[in-house]
């Protein structure tokens, strides 16, 4: 006979994190720079062929099409897997679609967190999130955040990071 009672399904749920996503911006940047570049093959597989050896080998232009109609949906695919969660001890982040990764990062580890923004990120008001541990293989990123959540983050992590790591 068991003693105590099993744990109930409100308590299970507490105990898992809370996830935030990605916010949409990040997907329509990718999108964006999707067809441009695609559209530019697009045309030039269609143009240069068509005009030099006839119309027919303008067909070459389907399979860059095809793959820019690949490529959306697969860019919504790969954007919807990404998320993080900060718990007490560490963050998570988590991504991948066929290959599911989960990355754990405890606070008492980072050395270093990094905001970053390119020309195109800063474009559409997006900052990368960089996070650098002592093991250059666990180093994490976090992609397409707005930049005060970004900063937030940062923040809030360095914050985290040298209250864990004053044992050390």
């Amino acid at each position: 006979m068991e003693t105590g009672s099993p744990p109930s399904a409100g308590a299970e749920r507490a105990a898992e994190p809370l996830w935030t996503g990605l916010p949409s911006g990040l997907l329509r940047m990718r999108r964006l720079l999707l067809v441009i570049w695609l559209g530019l093959l697009t045309l030039a597989a269609g143009l240069l062929p068509g005009l030099l050896a006839g119309p027919a080998w303008a067909a070459f232009a389907l399979a860059p099409l095809a793959l820019a109609i690949w490529g959306w949906v697969m860019l919504e695919r790969n954007w919807r897997s990404w998320r993080y969660a900060e718990r007490a001890d560490d963050l998570l982040i988590s991504r991948g679609v066929l290959w599911r990764q989960v990355t754990v990062v405890p606070y008492g580890r980072m050395q270093l967190v990094e905001v970053t923004s390119g020309p195109v990120e800063r474009r559409f008001g997006l900052a990368s999130v960089q996070l650098h541990t002592a093991a250059a293989a666990s180093d994490a990123t976090i992609p397409g955040l707005d930049p005060a959540e970004a900063e937030r983050l940062r923040d809030r992590l360095t914050q985290l990071g040298q209250a864990r790591s004053a044992g050390l």
